[in-house]
């Protein structure tokens, strides 16, 4: 199984905003135990840079598309650098 950590800008577009995605995406993050941090965006998207395994990475997204009222349309996603020493996940 591996066990690498990744970091990954996510910009999730749909019926993000409202509806309680960022406070979602910050409980699914803790009790998985990935790190980084969510906003919402001018656009109407949410952004989101999360760090932890694969498979972390890909529950906390999972428990969010779970969410009542949420509707992800579209995501673009990009691999990007892990940021050494981070802890928490954070709402911006």
């Amino acid at each position: 199984m591996n066990e690498t950590i990744i970091r990954k800008k996510i910009v999730f577009y749909g019926w993000v905003q409202g509806v309680g995605f960022r406070y979602r995406a910050y409980y699914a993050a803790e009790s998985f135990g990935a790190t980084g941090w969510v906003k919402n965006n001018y656009d109407g998207s949410v952004s989101m840079e999360i760090q932890g395994t694969e498979k972390q990475i890909d529950n906390v997204i999972i428990a969010i598309q779970k969410g009542r009222f949420v509707n992800i349309e579209n995501m673009d996603c990009k691999t990007i650098p892990v940021v050494d020493g981070e802890t928490t996940f954070k709402v911006k």
